[in-house]
């Protein structure tokens, strides 16, 4: 058997995070869900009746720079390594605007956690993995991030600006033995996603006739590609914005 992983997943207590710990688990990952939902992500750990050597919880804060440094120092310090950190912690817009008519609020919310949060997360998960000598990032983007979304400015700005460091950072550091790529969901069947389709009658009904396959995707779809990322079967990629639409984006 070989060396247990360590696997930081920011926003790990629901959704497309809950999914991917998941799979890092069964594979005998050791799993630190970092999420500031740290109730929600203790009864989740709970609920799957792991050993408390497979998995830790951390409460972060993705939009706060010291608690993303404090959580990579803590991991390191207390397991030795940061072999893969997932930044996927997000949010949606809090209300659905056109440009001239967006929030300040909604938009300092949404780029402080989509957008600075990935960002905290690399610069210090690269930081530690420059010590250790490898390391493997996996960005949690969106459909958003590669085509245009209307009503929705401050979340395609945060889902573009995911694309664009990830494939700056890997360009940086591919000669380091450290592989960045991301993932870009279309819509997906999650507690974000159902909240938007209440706020929206009709709306997942309008959405589901535009996707070619006929159905949404699954958490367990997108997380099966962050653990393949993040695995030795990806070894030669980097840089690079993996669709998973069912079709939406042809």
């Amino acid at each position: 058997m070989g060396i247990k992983k360590n696997i930081i997943i920011t926003g790990g207590s629901s959704g497309i995070g809950a999914a991917a710990a998941w799979a890092f688990l069964k594979e005998g990952a050791h799993v630190i869900i970092a999420d500031i939902k740290d109730i929600e992500a203790e009864a989740l750990c709970e609920s799957w009746s792991m050993p408390s050597a497979d998995i830790t919880t951390i409460k972060t804060d993705v939009s706060d720079h010291n608690s993303v440094r404090s959580l990579v120092e803590k991991v390191a310090a207390d397991h030795g390594s940061v072999d893969v950190m997932v930044n996927n912690a997000g949010v949606m817009n809090a209300k659905a605007a056109k440009t001239a008519d967006h929030s300040l609020e909604d938009w300092d919310r949404v780029i402080g956690i989509n957008q600075d949060g990935v960002f905290f997360g690399m610069k210090y998960a690269l930081q530690q993995m420059l010590k250790q000598g490898h390391g493997n990032i996996v960005n949690v983007s969106s459909l958003a991030g590669v085509k245009a979304s209307g009503n929705n400015l401050a979340y395609t700005a945060s889902k573009y600006a995911v694309v664009g460091m990830t494939k700056s950072a890997a360009l940086e550091y591919a000669s380091k033995h450290i592989r960045i790529n991301c993932v870009c969901p279309g819509y997906i069947k999650t507690d974000m996603f159902d909240t938007a389709a209440k706020e929206q009658p009709g709306l997942a009904d309008k959405l589901l006739r535009y996707i070619p396959m006929r159905h949404y995707g699954e958490a367990d779809n997108i997380a099966e590609a962050i653990h393949w990322l993040a695995s030795e079967k990806s070894k030669y990629i980097t840089g690079q914005a993996i669709i998973l639409d069912g079709g939406l984006s042809l």
